[in-house]
């Protein structure tokens, strides 16, 4: 099947998200995050796009980007490939870091561009990750509300403050004040519409194992194991670091079953 090309933008701005390659992790600890937010800081010093705001979930992001130098595409390429690359040399891995076609959505007007901005800083909340969007650690939410964000400058804050009042102060008022309304923001589709509880996903991997308690899962034969792991991975709602977390076996080990 041909695939649909890519809708332009003519504000030049998206709403871009990248996820894991069979929704497997691409952060497992914050060297990782670090490393990522690196990447987007060195593209973005050689002028490829402006970043207007980000996300770090596990086994996605969130990134709202404006075109510069080069397309939306050609800079995601980019950015996937540098990740990838050290990722996999960190991890003793091959293979694709992220699935292949990245999700974008064009965004036109200011009421939605901020609808977009408050979705993805309120992602972790929604998780269950934070109970504000503040207190989570792997977003731009910081960069706009303290001004601090590593590495410094990554994020173009004016725009959107802009958008709520002309003096910075008023404006991260009001932008905290936008952040915490309740709301029913939808964007992009996510593939993980309910995320299962660790009971859930627990009763799952038993029921896989006819009864077994999971505990014997660690000392079963490798390629059994294996089989129940890649059947448990392709259940909806659950993740690779929560797979990980509940049998108690590596996530490197799960990613690779």
């Amino acid at each position: 099947m041909v695939r649909q090309a890519r809708q332009r933008c003519e504000s030049g701005i998206y709403h871009v998200v990248l996820r894991g390659i069979n929704r497997g992790d691409i952060f497992f600890d914050d060297d990782d995050n670090l490393r990522f937010l690196e990447t987007l800081a060195l593209k973005k010093r050689s002028q490829e796009y402006w970043l207007y705001g980000y996300c770090l979930m596990s086994n996605h992001v969130h990134l709202l980007i404006r075109e510069n130098e080069d397309t939306v595409s050609r800079t995601m390429s980019r950015i996937g490939t540098s990740y990838a690359k050290w990722h996999n040399q960190k991890y003793n891995r091959s293979g694709h870091v992220f699935q292949g076609r990245y999700g974008s959505e064009c965004i036109e007007d200011d009421k939605y561009l901020l609808t977009v901005v408050r979705y993805i800083h309120n992602n972790p909340v929604k998780a269950g990750l934070a109970m504000e969007t503040e207190t989570y650690r792997w977003s731009s939410i910081h960069a706009y509300t303290s001004g601090n964000e590593y590495p410094e400058g990554l994020t173009e804050t004016e725009f959107i403050l802009s958008i709520f009042h002309q003096n910075r102060i008023e404006a991260i008022r009001a932008f905290r004040e936008f952040m915490k309304k309740e709301n029913e923001d939808t964007c992009l589709d996510e593939e993980i519409e309910h995320k299962k509880t660790d009971g859930e996903v627990n009763a799952e991997i038993e029921a896989l194992m006819d009864g077994e308690p999971i505990g014997k899962l660690q000392g079963m034969e490798r390629e059994k194991r294996n089989a129940i792991l890649r059947t448990i991975r392709e259940s909806e709602g659950v993740t690779l670091r929560q797979i990980a977390r509940v049998t108690g076996l590596n996530p490197m080990n799960v990613q690779r079953a």
